[in-house]
């Protein structure tokens, strides 16, 4: 057995009267990837953030220790525990970009690291940069120098962050969720990435997430938190063979069933039907910033839906699959072709002539709480829709409607008078859910509507989907990333790159025997427990 590197005691954390935490004790050696799961509430993140000492101000350590290496941390002084954090303890965010600097460009951020924990001049620190750039898969590392977080796609920004937690070549890793909303194939790629450096490095990592595939794929132990304890602890294999508690089999359960598939009946008449559409973006340069260029964004796709069916359209970042959403919607202009819903053509009409397709599509997003009003309560909220796409309801049947909405995405009747900061992801999804159905809609685009989500949340969401589709016949356009969902959700999948639909069918046939490269490059990437 090799070292252990990062070894946690008893750790208990409170918050007021309310103890957060309770006697958790791990151990990560060294070359070793251990896996710690459970939902999102458990004291996942919380247990790390202890460990590296940035617990908000008002959670505090009530017992317990932390130590690399024999380096007892809740001893050091802040100063040197900054001198510990990123030489020998270093930790990789959920959501790089509220954790970058958003006016510092990225290559100055890594180089500030490298400054101030390693002896290099200017130069060295400029190739070493560099280098780390390339070791994390960045494309075209020497121009990223200069860019800017918000010019910089997710799965790029959180390359970034890797590459900042890697640069002074820590003892322990910790990464949070790092590949949460990431593309399958860079997922594969940062976490093999992780796994490399572990066994080269011999460095200890502690991979948080709530995606079985990963852990399977990834860790060699496993530890399970629930309610603020590690309940179960096994070798990854005995863990999937052999679960002991009812939790855990809970987890592995929740995952999608890969082995059945929706039938679509191809006798109906379209829904929706898109001919062959193109979206450009200019691209302006200069000082007069004239128009230099475009970016095809959606390059000719032709799709159709039909009445109570799903269609997944996947591929990854930058492929395009948001831009046709947001063309079908009406709110990016098309360069050409034609998109037309219950026979009637709507890509040409105006802001006013487009209102009554309002209540027919509607939109569901991929964090739901940036596209909720903070200020507004979850009531408020699911009755906006009605009120300003003139639904002809006086204020009690609105509030009956509201009432009934919350009942059926399985919410309390009390949530309508509290506010989205108040629940959690899933529960802030379902009430987008909600505010979608509000209006009776024909169509709903989901843009990523699980992609941040734990798998049991994600499957209680998944099922919700279907059983109003069969409630209600309503059609869903399915925006992911996440293949591991496609079979239990839709009936017929697009696979998108580079603006183009290089591959369409019914999703068992595309799934089972798909004959374009990229798909079968994206199918070889999905992280998988048998």
């Amino acid at each position: 057995m090799s070292e252990s590197v990062l070894i946690i005691r008893d750790l208990c954390i409170s918050v007021g009267s309310k103890q957060l935490i309770n006697s958790v004790s791990l151990d990560v050696h060294s070359g070793e990837i251990y896996a710690l799961v459970g939902e999102s509430g458990s004291g996942k993140s919380l247990t790390a953030m202890a460990a590296i000492r940035l617990l908000p101000d008002a959670l505090k350590v009530t017992s317990g220790r932390v130590s690399v290496k024999g380096q007892e941390l809740f001893g050091l002084k802040e100063k040197q525990m900054q001198e510990v954090r990123g030489r020998r303890i270093a930790m990789i965010f959920q959501d790089a970009l509220t954790s970058l600097n958003p006016v510092q460009t990225v290559g100055d951020q890594l180089s500030e690291t490298l400054r101030r924990h390693l002896n290099l001049n200017s130069e060295e620190i400029r190739q070493r940069t560099i280098n780390l750039f390339k070791e994390v898969g960045l494309p075209d590392p020497e121009r990223r120098l200069s860019f800017y977080p918000h010019q910089m796609s997710g799965g790029q920004q959180q390359r970034v962050m890797i590459a900042m937690a890697l640069a002074c070549q820590p003892e322990v890793l910790i990464a949070d969720e790092p590949t949460t909303a990431l593309d399958v194939t860079i997922q594969k790629q940062i976490l093999e990435l992780v796994v490399k450096l572990a066994r080269e490095r011999k460095l200890a990592v502690l991979l948080i997430t709530h995606d079985m595939g990963v852990v399977k794929n990834t860790a060699d132990r496993v530890g399970v938190m629930y309610q603020g304890e590690i309940i179960e602890e096994n070798p990854i294999n005995d863990f999937f063979e052999n679960p002991r508690e009812q939790y855990s089999k809970h987890l592995i359960n929740s995952l999608p069933d890969m082995r059945h598939y929706r039938k679509s009946d191809e006798s109906q008449t379209p829904l929706l039907q898109v001919s062959d559409i193109k979206i450009h973006f200019a691209i302006r340069k200069g000082i007069l910033q004239r128009v230099k260029g475009y970016t095809k964004a959606v390059d000719g796709i032709s799709l159709n839906i039909a009445p109570g069916e799903t269609v997944a359209l996947v591929g990854e970042s930058g492929s395009g699959k948001s831009t046709c959403g947001r063309g079908i919607l009406n709110l990016d202009k098309l360069a050409s072709g034609e998109i037309r819903f219950d026979g009637q053509r709507i890509d040409d009409l105006s802001r006013s002539k487009m209102m009554p397709y309002r209540k027919q599509i509607q939109v569901i997003f991929q964090n739901p709480y940036s596209s909720m009003n903070p200020r507004m309560t979850v009531g408020e909220i699911i009755e906006e829709g009605m009120i300003s796409l003139g639904l002809k309801l006086n204020a009690e049947q609105r509030s009956a409607k509201v009432d009934e909405l919350l009942q059926r995405v399985r919410l309390d009747l009390d949530s309508k008078r509290r506010y989205p900061h108040e629940f959690s992801g899933g529960q802030r999804q379902r009430i987008a859910i909600a505010r979608a159905l509000a209006v009776n809609p024909k169509l709903i685009i989901c843009d990523e509507p699980t992609s941040a989500l734990d798998v049991s949340i994600r499957a209680e969401v998944l099922n919700l989907l279907l059983e109003l589709q069969r409630d209600f016949g309503v059609s869903y356009l399915f925006i992911t990333h996440d293949l591991s969902i496609v079979p239990h959700l839709a009936h017929r999948i697009g696979v998108m790159q580079n603006g183009k639909i290089v591959e369409q069918g019914d999703t068992e046939q595309v799934l089972t025997a798909p004959q374009h490269p990229y798909t079968q490059s994206l199918l070889a990437s999905v992280p998988r427990i048998d």
